[in-house]
């Protein structure tokens, strides 16, 4: 029997447990360091779609929008990002995710 990847046993964690954000989050951002942007992305909206809160989703997915030269969509996430780090508090998501904005041509 061959040993599951680790994408595949974060996408069989994340189907038992849909509303884990997480889970969720490390399946995105595993997706993400393999190179599979389609699937981070999907799983980044599924995130923040179902956990509006969670803030290092914005700046991530925003990253991975502004990489692949989505400079609007990117702009959109990140700004959702830094309203959702000014909910929470969370001064440090705040100024990350003000300094990737600045970073957007």
């Amino acid at each position: 029997m061959s040993q599951m990847t680790r994408r595949q046993k974060l996408e069989e964690f994340v189907a038992k447990n849909p509303t884990d954000a997480f889970a969720r989050y490390g399946l995105a951002m595993e997706c993400v360091n393999i190179g599979e942007s389609e699937a981070a992305e999907e799983h980044f909206r599924a995130l923040l779609k179902l956990n509006p809160d969670y803030v290092a989703g914005y700046f991530h997915f925003g990253q991975l929008l502004a990489r692949v030269k989505r400079n609007e969509e990117a702009r959109g996430v990140l700004s959702s990002g830094v309203a959702a780090a000014q909910k929470v508090g969370n001064q440090h998501a705040l100024e990350e995710m003000r300094a990737a904005l600045a970073e957007i041509p």
